[in-house]
């Protein structure tokens, strides 16, 4: 049975966690929030932000997403109207034949069919069969205790309908290794045993798991403690990969600081600093001859306060660098970079 995680709702989570962000009603509710395209290994990636109700976790400390969706909930019939209008879009049309790889978003979970509309996302899945006929892998943003294996199942089987079988991929929040900083100060409600679960049931079914980390998500926290959680969370997933035979990726996020959270309010006071590219890049290394992929994330979804975000000025070697990476996996050009 999928409950939520917590009864309260996104408002009454602000109240208590003390976010000072609003809600998102002004946004057409026909319309997606973003897509975008990204370039990983895998090949080339759409990116599809869809509005729906806030998630209804809203609990982490430092995450500002539900400011991006609604309050109220958004019925299946917008959100079909979203995925059209994913699809007419002239740049997806334009590269559609080229598409590997979906993740789809709705800064909460996919798989809370409370939020996201289970007759929805089987009619997304239907237009990606039609229109996308070289799609290899789909990628759905949940919370663990969404995931169910029934319907899981149902779904794989649906995107090996498509003209090309295309495998199911999960993406977790995991954020932190570290148990104190993930549960009990970022409040991720995600014990790493939840996550190991979760990973032994996917892997006889051949799923792909996606893993979001970040890189110093609390105040407190040094750059030197932060690489060291990264490296660690590397060679957790390390194991886990070679334990249940399962492909994983990391996805790791440098952290910026969202408005209207307690990470702006550490920032403006001088208790926080955000990591440098150059920390991220010590940390990525750790990866190199591990049995899992990495991947760097460099968006702040325009939701960073003025001077809080990762990159500063003279970075931009370092961007291209790291871009590079994304696409290739070679740690060579890395570790030039360190030298």
């Amino acid at each position: 049975m999928k409950n939520p995680p917590d009864k309260n709702p996104a408002s009454l989570a602000k109240l208590r966690y003390g976010k000072k962000y609003s809600f998102n009603a002004k946004h057409n509710k026909d319309v997606p929030l973003e897509t975008w395209f990204q370039y990983s290994s895998e090949g080339l990636i759409l990116f599809v932000v869809f509005y729906t109700q806030a998630c209804r976790w809203s609990q982490c400390l430092g995450c500002n997403l539900p400011s991006t969706s609604s309050r109220e909930h958004i019925d299946f019939e917008a959100l079909m109207r979203q995925i059209d209008q994913v699809f007419r879009d002239s740049k997806v049309l334009s590269k559609r034949r080229l598409i590997r790889k979906v993740i789809v978003s709705n800064n909460g979970s996919v798989l809370d069919e409370a939020t996201f509309s289970s007759t929805a996302l089987i009619y997304l899945i239907a237009k990606m069969n039609l229109l996308l006929p070289n799609l290899e892998i789909v990628s759905l943003e949940t919370r663990a205790e969404y995931v169910d294996m029934e319907e899981l199942e149902f779904l794989s089987r649906v995107l090996k309908e498509g003209k090309t079988p295309t495998i199911l991929e999960l993406a977790v929040g995991v954020e932190a290794f570290d148990d104190q900083v993930r549960q009990k100060i970022f409040r991720k409600g995600l014990p790493l045993e939840v996550l190991e679960q979760l990973a032994k049931k996917i892997a006889p079914f051949g799923y792909h798991l996606k893993c979001y980390f970040m890189q110093k998500p609390v105040p407190k926290m040094s750059d030197a403690e932060a690489v060291d959680d990264v490296r660690k969370g590397i060679d957790y997933l390390s194991e886990i990969s070679l334990k249940y035979r399962l492909s994983i990726n990391m996805h790791l996020n440098p952290t910026f600081v969202a408005r209207g959270t307690s990470l702006e309010e550490e920032f403006l006071n001088g208790r926080y600093t955000p990591p440098s590219l150059r920390d991220v890049l010590k940390a990525v290394l750790h990866a190199e001859g591990k049995p899992l992929s990495v991947y760097v994330g460099l968006y702040d979804e325009h939701l960073a306060v003025k001077g809080g975000s990762f990159i500063r000025k003279g970075d931009a070697p370092l961007i291209k660098r790291l871009e590079h990476f994304n696409r290739t996996q070679n740690y060579r050009c890395l570790r030039k970079s360190l030298t």
